[in-house]
């Protein structure tokens, strides 16, 4: 049973708890995603990246209510936990009814052949699951940052063992990894709902959810654009089911260094109770830590990564490449964004003036992806369907293009953020993590590349381990936050036994 100590949230704490998390999950998602790619074809996994896609379309509306959600907890308005989550509820059998009477629209025009239809039936099921944990996040978000963690690596476990079962030994391919994931989410909610149950016995305030409604333009405002921008792999995969497997398989190797964003997760909550530059500054320097050599990392030994995945999958290394930096730059666009959202206070008093919200930096954040579109979407689509000749050059055009719009992006988002905080960004501690990962990628680049997947690990540790040893030599600020998050975490298990 997992225990909670109740109280403040910690920043270093609900941090690393997430980023292990993830770091752990590591592990049992590329098992899953093994067992699929091992068990289906190259273009069958196009249609797996396909789903997804499509299904992202059908959950634009499952963040708008736990946006404030969050907010609201976070300020202790009472009853806005219940509020949240059973409004969410009813968005999702909206959203899913919409799902299942566009999908043979839908599939005509992706030309998606009869034998795929069942999978994209089922997958009907998930709109109303990644609504309801959506819910249950917000609430979670706003008091316990760190059980979203435990969560996480509840939904991993179960989701490898029940596709070991699912996927491997009754051979469902593609069926048995979406029913794989649906059980786990089902898994996943349960231990949601057990945590947040004092939450959620408060009683609904249908108030909160009217200001909610009033101001749910601004939030389909900002997913509209969000989607839009995502467009492009759209048009990927309209250019060919290879092209989105190249595209996809690198991305699931680039996409581990996101993960260091988690280490900054408990940073919003946090700014909405109070604002101090020092958390911000030691955001950053958490989430550049492990991000600036996982992705040294994910360049240098993309080829043992790719391979691990499937063979076919090494000529993608240039994608994942420009990939892995593309991401690194969302991690840190992640933090500013934070910043944004923590600092705004138009509704710290459970009102939202809706005719102020325009002129709030929410507003300016939220039009961001549909200045990204106006450049990427027209270039894409020149791009695609006029200037390559092949799979493997469409997929790397593309990341490059999502490559340079992602800086500019993270640019502006930076000048918003500063004004909306004053705060330090940590240019000695970046430069000693761009030391220490260069000593990693010298070891890594002068031993052979592996192929196999305990060899890749092992290798992988390795890299891992020199570079926290040069960087514990040169940063006396890391030796001292590897202790105080020792004694948080001393701290915390100390609680957490003495609440038993």
């Amino acid at each position: 049973m997992i225990c909670v100590v109740k109280g403040e949230i910690r920043l270093k704490y609900a941090g690393i708890v997430l980023f292990g998390s993830k770091l752990l999950s590591v592990v049992t998602g590329l098992a899953f995603v093994l067992m699929i790619t091992r068990s289906v074809s190259a273009e069958e996994f196009g249609i797996w990246g396909n789903l997804s896609d499509v299904l992202s379309y059908f959950i634009l509306l499952s963040t708008v209510i736990p946006f404030w959600t969050t907010r609201f907890v976070a300020r202790e308005h009472a009853g806005s936990a219940r509020t949240g989550v059973v409004a969410n509820i009813f968005v999702s059998l909206v959203s899913s009814a919409i799902y299942l009477a566009v999908l043979p629209t839908t599939l005509s025009a992706l030309q998606i052949g009869a034998n795929y239809v069942m999978l994209y039936v089922v997958v009907a099921l998930q709109v109303i699951e990644l609504h309801m944990i959506a819910a249950l996040e917000a609430v979670l978000h706003a008091k316990q940052p760190e059980i979203i963690g435990y969560g996480l690596l509840i939904y991993e476990i179960c989701k490898v063992a029940l596709g070991f079962v699912l996927i491997m030994q009754y051979e469902l391919g593609l069926l048995g990894a979406i029913l794989s994931i649906m059980i786990g989410y089902i898994i996943q909610t349960a231990v949601y709902i057990k945590i947040a149950a004092k939450e959620l016995r408060i009683g609904i305030d249908w108030t909160y959810l009217k200001e909610w409604l009033k101001a749910s333009p601004i939030n389909i405002y900002n997913i509209l654009g969000d989607r839009i921008a995502a467009f492009p792999l759209i048009l990927l995969f309209l250019y060919g089911e290879l092209a989105r497997s190249y595209y996809g398989a690198a991305l699931t190797i680039a996409n581990v260094v996101a993960y260091s964003t988690f280490l900054s997760y408990a940073l919003y909550p946090r700014l909405l109770l109070k604002t101090e530059a020092q958390d911000v500054s030691t955001s950053l320097k958490m989430v550049l830590m492990p991000a600036v050599p996982m992705t040294v990392g994910a360049i240098v030994l993309s080829d043992s990564y790719l391979t691990i995945l499937h063979p076919e999958y090494l000529e993608a290394r240039p994608v994942l490449a420009v990939l892995s930096i593309c991401v690194f730059t969302l991690a840190l666009l992640q933090v500013f964004r934070a910043v944004v959202l923590g600092t705004e206070r138009i509704d710290s008093k459970a009102k939202i003036p809706f005719r102020q919200l325009a002129g709030t930096r929410l507003f300016q954040i939220f039009t961001i992806p549909y200045v990204q579109s106006i450049i990427t979407l027209p270039t894409a689509f020149f791009v695609l369907f006029y200037a390559t000749d092949s799979s493997l050059a469409a997929a790397t055009y593309l990341a490059i293009i999502n490559l340079v719009v992602g800086l500019a992006t993270l640019v502006v988002t930076y000048r918003i953020s500063r004004k909306c905080l004053t705060f330090s960004f940590p240019w000695r501690s970046t430069a000693r993590f761009a030391l220490a990962s260069a000593a990693m990628a010298t070891l890594l680049i002068l031993i052979p590349h592996p192929s196999r997947i305990s060899s890749t690990l092992i290798l992988t540790g390795i890299g891992g381990l020199v570079y926290i040893a040069v960087l514990a030599i040169f940063d006396k600020d890391i030796r001292e936050m590897g202790e105080s998050v020792l004694s948080e975490v001393k701290s915390r298990l100390a609680g957490m036994k003495h609440s038993l």
